[in-house]
């Protein structure tokens, strides 16, 4: 009596058609792969432009921008001193609006409109969406330290800051212009603290 077992047989027709399928699933499974990849980095880059979008006004964190040194920013990226000059802006008394505050005022070397000031900035919007003929300039100023250039490109930021913040709350470009003075125009003449913090300002002169 033999021990020897026969192993059914396979058809062989059936080996080309099992390697089919397997090649299907496998393109199958591949597409797949790929269309998820697609989806992903498509709501990665609408997820970029929404944030794109929110960045606030002015933030000194290094992700936004470098840090400003204004007594020695040579080596600074936030603010480029070059081709930065004194614009000179003529204003009529006739044009400001009453009773409302049209300073806003910066720490020492920074562009960071601060939270203080948001009610002051809503009021300049207001009134400016209600009156599309009126224009704005946003002098930028600072206090007397640091280089003149510096300060002129500082003066900028700080005038360019506002009209972010203005232009977010709905204001039309073509009503506004940020303009830098630098350290030519001090509000108060002093070397203290008190004088210098009066310094760092940008001033809404309506014209």
């Amino acid at each position: 009596m033999s021990n020897t077992h026969k192993i059914p047989s396979m058809p062989l027709e059936g080996l080309p058609r099992s390697h089919a399928h397997s090649r299907t699933h496998r393109r199958h499974a591949w597409f797949g792969m790929v269309s998820s990849l697609l989806l992903a980095a498509s709501l990665t880059a609408c997820g970029s432009s929404v944030e794109l979008d929110n960045v606030p006004v002015e933030d000194r964190s290094a992700s936004a921008v470098s840090p400003l040194t204004q007594g020695g920013g040579a080596g600074s990226s936030a603010v480029d001193p070059r081709g930065v000059s004194g614009v000179e802006v003529t204003s009529d008394g006739a044009l400001q609006p009453d009773k409302m505050e049209r300073i806003v005022y910066f720490d020492y070397d920074s562009f960071v409109v601060k939270p203080e000031f948001s009610a002051a900035l809503e009021a300049h919007a207001k009134l400016l969406n209600a009156n599309r003929s009126r224009r704005v300039a946003l002098e930028g100023h600072t206090d007397e330290r640091g280089g003149r250039e510096y300060n002129l490109a500082l003066g900028q930021k700080r005038g360019e800051a506002v009209r972010r913040a203005l232009s977010l709350l709905g204001v039309s470009e073509a009503q506004m212009e940020a303009v830098s003075f630098g350290e030519e125009k001090p509000a108060v003449v002093g070397f203290d603290e008190a004088a210098f913090a009066k310094n760092r300002r940008v001033e809404l002169t309506y014209r």
